[in-house]
């Protein structure tokens, strides 16, 4: 049944007020819709890791309305504003050190001393952020581990309409914002997007992060299972086999698959990364064994849409216990 909730000043009125109340709202941004609540709400911010069935060590992203909000809460700095001013608003967030007496929850952080902010390019998330004149916390709109929802109807389904979403439409990027921690020199890239290295690096310098694995992440997207869809994929498909369906690129010339979609037939990166959770939702169905991709240029936003692929064919970790979210929700 598609989705109601369309945006209209009603629907956004509602969704302040719940904010303001300390409940859940799901928003548009223009990467991912995201499942926003008061960030300074501790036991808001309970209800959304209870939700998601998300990890305690997994800390969450705040969203602001404007570069001074931001530098309200962190410690803002020389480099920060340089990324600000050409990337904000956008799908770009920064990991900077926490303000002393900050009154952002310590579950947001995960209890680190950093946190993850940014400003959203999306009128409906800024309309929303202006009208609560609240910090929002805005972990993806889905059940942990699962494939984002780059629409309100991806919401309805994965939280069995038991959360009010504000409808903006199909999100424009479609992946999760590029991650940068600038609490280190250089500042390296924690989570790659639709902000590529070389843009980062045309404004600062970007290191090469260590390769080492931590029990404790200083940004969302960094476990290794994450981005999945229920079937399994096999990536880097040079054929179909039988019952698969293929998640194709540009003019390859792979037949024969039950059922084929094509990220971007004219091999557009951008138009790849705005149609692949999209095009993973609607091939997730048991009715197929697996879902074979294509082969993805490793460059550009291709590093990003790569590096979710990845994380969705890796097995399975183990997490923090999944709540019943009509529990949650209330």
């Amino acid at each position: 049944m598609p989705c109601k909730n369309i945006p209209t000043p009603l629907t956004i009125a509602q969704a302040t007020e719940r904010l303001k109340q300390g409940e859940i709202a799901a928003i548009p941004t223009e990467t991912v819709y995201g499942l926003a609540v008061d960030a300074t709400n501790d036991q808001a911010i309970a209800r959304i890791y209870a939700a998601k069935s998300r990890s305690q060590n997994n800390p969450l992203i705040v969203h602001v309305a404007t570069t001074h909000d931001a530098a309200l809460y962190v410690e803002w700095n020389l480099r920060a504003q340089q990324l600000a001013d050409v990337f904000w608003p956008g799908p770009l967030t920064m990991i900077l050190a926490q303000r002393k007496n900050s009154p952002i929850c310590k579950r947001v952080s995960a209890g680190l001393e950093t946190l993850a902010i940014r400003v959203p390019k999306h009128p409906i998330a800024l309309e929303i952020l202006k009208k609560t004149s609240l910090p929002l916390a805005a972990p993806s709109a889905n059940i942990s581990g699962t494939l984002s929802p780059t629409t309100a109807q991806h919401v309805i389904d994965g939280f069995k309409g038991q959360v009010l979403v504000v409808d903006g439409g199909q999100t424009k990027i479609g992946l999760e914002s590029t991650v940068v921690d600038l609490t280190q020199t250089p500042a390296i890239i924690l989570r790659p997007g639709s902000i590529t290295r070389e843009k980062l690096q045309a404004v600062i310098p970007i290191g090469q992060p260590a390769q080492e694995k931590s029990s404790q992440p200083k940004s969302p997207g960094q476990f290794g299972k994450h981005y999945a869809p229920k079937q399994p994929l096999r990536l880097n498909a040079t054929n179909v086999e039988q019952r698969e369906a293929l998640l194709s690129f540009g003019t390859n010339s792979i037949e024969n698959a039950t059922k084929c979609l094509n990220l971007s037939p004219k091999g557009n990166l951008a138009e790849a990364a705005s149609n692949l959770y999209q095009m993973l939702h609607e091939l997730d169905h048991p009715q197929f064994s697996c879902i074979a991709v294509a082969p993805i240029p490793d460059v550009d936003v291709g590093v990003a849409i790569n590096d979710r692929l990845r994380r969705a064919s890796q097995k399975s970790e183990v997490r923090g216990q999944r709540s019943e979210v009509s529990t949650a929700l209330k």
